[in-house]
């Protein structure tokens, strides 16, 4: 029988990276072309490659980073909370498969059930904290 570890897929490459955000800023850059782009990054070491920079500076976009260890600024951790408290938190899953289905369920019900909640936690209303002193 196979190892269950050998159906998981490899981790990216540091090539396939650059290739994906530079496809995908080649796609925004397509699509916009009558608008200045900025792209808001959570400043993951492979989004700082010189590659990615230099791709986004050909294509006359922007990248600004989220200052370091600032999460109340980054939607998808928000999300992954709202995720968690909803499908994960108290539950126990023994195997992988209902675990991943319970994220899947849940994420694609953003109009239904979790609307309200959602509406609420997904805004633009960002939380800021004065500077320590």
């Amino acid at each position: 029988m196979p190892s269950p570890m050998k159906s998981l897929p490899s981790p990216p490459t540091p090539i396939s990276i650059v290739r994906a955000w530079s496809s995908c800023f080649t796609q925004v850059a397509a699509r916009f072309t009558d608008l200045p782009i900025t792209v808001v990054l959570d400043n993951a070491r492979y989004q700082r490659n010189h590659f990615v920079m230099a791709e986004a500076e050909r294509l006359g976009i922007t990248l600004l980073g989220l200052p370091t260890y600032s999460p109340n600024l980054n939607l998808i951790e928000w999300l992954w909370k709202f995720v968690k408290s909803e499908c994960l938190h108290g539950r126990y899953y023994a195997t992988f498969a209902p675990f991943k289905q319970a994220i899947i369920d849940c994420l694609q019900d953003p109009e239904g059930r979790h609307k309200a909640k959602l509406a609420t936690l997904l805004t633009l209303k960002f939380r800021l904290f004065d500077a320590a002193a």
